[in-house]
């Protein structure tokens, strides 16, 4: 594949945490305040597990004053208390003071009305109940029950289940995510691989034969129905790659498809249609389905065509002839009206998008085929950058302000006047610059940190020298490859961070949606019934081409076809993964 190339939405939501009770609660009364069109309140704060460093609380607002459109709920905790993970509201905190935001589908409050949301905390001693508390600015008097003896074990999923025919915030949340076993076995079967082999995966359908399946394969339905017995009485999230476009990939040869670049006619019907068909069967709508649409197509319509000097005359084509930005449109039109289907967009990663001549005109495209084929905006559930790719997470050791000797970090060789230094900084701005586009406020993003760890040894511990910019780079930077522009099986990669719920800013999940040890591309010409081609990025003697600086592919050797299984490469990532298994 060719590579070169919501703050919580708004909230401040952390790792994925584990609900626990107390049974400890508020309860808040409002008195009319004289002059005010008669607001008044009730919260019901409670406490409904705790454990020895974390707690699950509702709070349940009741309006006893005059309608409102909308609500904030707003309280200061006395201890350390802190948010980590919220459901049905936007929840940010700013020191010890927090604030809780209504959604689209529980904002309007009539007389008498209620609202509930839910959320995960961390905290170390003592965890009292917040003495006050406002709603849309009134203050609420305040009462407290006295807390009950709360159980030490957390229970493993938070009532997180919007109302019926409403999607979640974020559908990641307080949600397990479908094991794949067909994956699992594999890295099962492999040495060591039992310490990841429970980790979720993404399903990919990358051509129109993964749909049904074979004697030898799972498809679409066997793992839904799948998915539905690992669901049991929570949530559950599935993880679908929508990869099939007409002249797929046309940058790279490794990850070419069946179809060719004129066959949008058998996209539509043979393809994008037979999904719709089975994920809208209502013996799935209890699932919620996440699908990471059309990775690495709409980006090559920006950095790889005419006018750059990494152009290739299948971009050329594709952009030419529209079908990347038609064909997306129509996935995000079929699936997004599935109430249950969550769209995610491919938006790249920051060692191809990162520059200002890439950015901006990227975030146009995205939008400009989130509104074809009669679609609009409000299809796209968020966005998913780093899929099957290497960049870092986050660079602790350099910023993109640093400057050595007066020399301006982004001059160095490895970040080449690039904006951004890692995939977490890349995401987030691209999430603000989709908004201030029209996309939804609450977009989420999503990271694939599958093979991003850099682990082991060779993991820098501290900044580099700072002799000149391009030592205090290379010394501290915890990407080891040879150029960003490197996308196949690169030697030294390690597992990244583990998939979780919302583990930072405008992030919904860190996810694996590409599968560790399933190759990116054959090391020589291979043969194959899947239209897969040879790209030489993923040969480890080939010297490189424009869109890699002309540098070492840095790729494994004797790798199989796209998608294949690797054991080697699949030892690698364990024995460089970060955090360490």
């Amino acid at each position: 594949m060719n590579r070169t190339r919501r703050t919580s939405r708004t909230a401040l939501l952390a790792a994925l945490g584990l609900v626990t009770a107390t049974g400890a609660t508020a309860t808040v009364l409002g008195a009319a305040t004289a002059g005010a069109a008669a607001p008044g309140c009730k919260v019901d704060y409670r406490i409904t597990n705790q454990w020895n460093t974390g707690f699950g609380a509702d709070v349940t607002v009741t309006n006893t004053g005059d309608p409102v459109a909308s609500w904030t709920v707003e309280w200061s905790y006395a201890g350390n208390q802190q948010v980590t993970q919220g459901w049905n509201a936007t929840i940010t905190q700013s020191g010890t003071a927090v604030t809780a935001k209504s959604l689209s589908y529980n904002g309007t409050l009539t007389t008498g009305g209620s609202a509930s949301f839910g959320f995960n905390g961390s905290h170390s001693g003592t965890n009292a109940v917040p003495a006050t508390f406002k709603l849309n600015g009134v203050t609420c008097n305040t009462t407290t029950t006295p807390p009950t003896d709360p159980p030490t074990t957390p229970p493993t999923t938070p009532p997180t289940t919007p109302p019926a025919g409403s999607k979640a915030d974020n559908p990641y949340a307080g949600a397990k995510v479908y094991v794949n076993p067909e994956w699992s076995a594999k890295a099962a079967a492999e040495p060591g691989g039992t310490k990841v082999a429970n980790q979720p995966t993404g399903v990919w359908l990358d051509r129109i034969a993964a749909i049904n399946g074979s004697a030898t394969s799972m498809g679409l339905r066997a793992h839904l129905d799948e998915a539905l017995k690992q669901k049991g009485s929570g949530e559950l999230v599935v993880q679908l790659v929508v990869y099939n476009l007409p002249g797929r990939d046309c940058a790279a040869l490794a990850s070419n498809g069946e179809l060719g670049p004129t066959e949008i006619g058998r996209y539509k019907t043979e393809y994008i249609d037979p999904i719709a068909a089975i994920l809208a069967d209502p013996k799935y709508a209890g699932l919620r389905i996440v699908t990471t649409v059309e990775i690495d197509s709409l980006p090559n319509l920006v950095t790889n065509v005419s006018g750059r000097p990494t152009a290739t005359a299948n971009c050329d084509v594709m952009k030419a002839n529209g079908n990347y930005v038609t064909g997306v449109g129509y996935a995000l039109r079929k699936l997004g009206s599935i109430a249950n289907v969550y769209n995610y967009v491919d938006a790249g990663h920051h060692g191809w998008l990162g520059w200002d001549d890439n950015f901006g005109a990227s975030a146009e495209l995205f939008k400009q085929a989130a509104t074809a084929e009669g679609s609009t905006v409000a299809n796209v559930h968020g966005f998913i950058v780093n899929t099957a790719n290497y960049s870092a997470l986050k660079e602790d050791h350099f910023g993109i302000g640093d400057s050595v000797n007066g020399v301006s970090v982004r001059q160095s060789k490895w970040v080449d006047w690039n904006r951004y230094t890692d995939e977490l900084s890349y995401a987030q701005a691209m999430r603000a610059k989709l908004v201030s586009l029209g996309f939804d406020a609450n977009l989420g993003m999503l990271i694939d940190t599958s093979r991003n760890g850099w682990g082991s040894a060779a993991r820098p511990t501290a900044p580099g020298a700072t002799t000149n910019v391009d030592t205090y780079v290379n010394g501290g930077r915890y990407d080891r490859r040879i150029h960003l522009g490197n996308w196949c099986n690169q030697a030294g990669a390690g597992l990244g961070e583990r998939p979780q719920a919302a583990p930072a800013a405008g992030i919904d999940a860190y996810v694996w949606m590409k599968p560790p040890g399933e190759s990116d591309g054959a090391s020589k010409e291979i043969p194959n019934d899947e239209g897969k081609g040879f790209d030489r990025m993923c040969d480890p003697t080939y010297t490189g081409n424009a869109r890699n600086g002309n540098s070492m592919s840095g790729a494994l050797p004797d790798a199989p076809v796209s998608g294949h299984w690797f054991s080697a490469q699949f030892q690698e990532l364990l024995k460089n993964a970060h955090p360490a298994l």
